[in-house]
């Protein structure tokens, strides 16, 4: 199979979807990868190292996607990707498409096979190759929030950690998954005072055992928000159903009860975002202000550090990406079932049911697409 890595083009993006370590492998297994020009130099892998692997380096995208029968990448294919993309083609990469209707309407019209990697799952009901992803973001919520707090980038001049004899801030982190438990353990090694909401009263008892009491759990309720936010320095959101838009949990009348220079960080903000006010931003401006609060809701946080991210994306993409390769996406999707959830999109149809739900599409499962194809 011929594997294309074109580089990746959103504002600031500089992860690449495939490392010189895996396109040895896919090398290996008699496959031919295709790597546009300076795809890895974001991350401090170059042209020579790609070809050292055995890769072909290209000068253009447009060549990567006329060459490829199957992209590899990190985000979502922005407009003009997706008109390069082909109905013979196959797309493995992040998605998110129940908060991006635009480029869901472009996916059904290139008639392409979109694999997303936030639907794929596991036995254990988990998203692999959404974790590490959430992990390096929750982790980075605390040190952006706490950046956003200083009073020269609109805060209101907190540290987190305070000192002896000052108070330290307070941290509400909206969500108790991966990515806000990463949130809580990095405000918890900062010196914050923690509160974590979250719906599962398991996950609760879980995390107060994780951290011993050094972190509050509260059920999360709006009786709970209501309460919490008038006393929150920073805020992290990080609210996550599979597949499907986020629910705005934190309302524009709660974000006018906040202190003047409070810090909302929206990890959620990929699905539509937790927040009501919040709106995509980038790495180029990342911040705005409602209401005299301090709005970070960047679509791409992980993008900050690319070079551990996409390390950290890679090793659990990879065995994915070979065996799409290796047996071609149809028999790779029929005998894997978790990576059959990844299936998105084919041939025009919408394949999850979230995505098909939220934008309003008819829904057509990934078991009947496969027998269709």
């Amino acid at each position: 199979m011929k594997v294309g890595i074109p580089k990746e083009v959103k504002i600031l993006e500089f992860r690449v979807g495939m490392v010189p370590a895996g396109v040895r492998e896919l090398v290996h297994d008699g496959h031919d990868v295709f790597v546009e020009t300076n795809a890895g130099a974001g991350i401090g892998m170059f042209d020579e190292d790609y070809v050292a692997a055995g890769a072909t380096v290209l000068s253009t995208a447009k060549e990567v996607y006329d060459t490829a029968d199957l992209i590899v990448k990190v985000k979502e294919p922005q407009a003009e990707e997706c008109q390069m993309l082909r109905s013979d083609q196959v797309l493995f990469t992040y998605l998110h498409l129940a908060a991006d209707p635009a480029q869901t309407e472009a996916l059904v019209k290139s008639g392409t096979t979109a694999i997303a990697y936030e639907t794929v799952t596991a036995n254990d009901g988990s998203l692999p190759l959404l974790t590490p992803m959430s992990e390096v973001a929750g982790r980075l919520s605390v040190q952006a929030g706490a950046f956003a707090l200083q009073k020269a980038n609109g805060g209101r001049g907190v540290l987190l950690g305070g000192v002896p004899g000052v108070a330290p801030g307070q941290v509400v982190v909206v969500g108790g998954g991966v990515a806000g438990t990463h949130a809580a353990e990095m405000a918890v090694g900062l010196g914050a005072e923690v509160t974590i909401l979250d719906r599962s009263v398991p996950r609760l008892r879980q995390i107060n055992e994780i951290y011993g009491g050094r972190v509050r759990t509260a059920y999360s309720t709006k009786h709970a928000i209501d309460e919490l936010m008038p006393e929150a320095d920073l805020v992290i959101g990080a609210v996550l159903i599979a597949g499907a838009a986020a629910p705005k949990l934190v309302t524009a009348e709660h974000v006018k009860t906040m202190k003047a220079g409070a810090v909302l960080v929206d990890i959620s903000i990929d699905q539509g975002g937790c927040f009501e006010t919040s709106r995509p931003t980038t790495h180029a401006e990342p911040t705005y202000i409602v209401d005299d609060v301090v709005h970070y809701c960047v679509t791409n946080m992980p993008g900050a550090v690319p070079r551990t991210s996409t390390f950290a994306l890679t090793n659990v993409t990879l065995p994915f990406a070979k065996n799409l390769a290796n047996m071609g996406w149809r028999e790779a999707l029929l005998k894997d079932q978790h990576l059959r959830h990844g299936l998105n999109v084919h041939a025009g149809h919408i394949n999850h049911e979230a995505v098909a739900h939220d934008l309003g599409y008819e829904y057509l499962s990934a078991e009947d697409a496969l027998q269709a194809a």
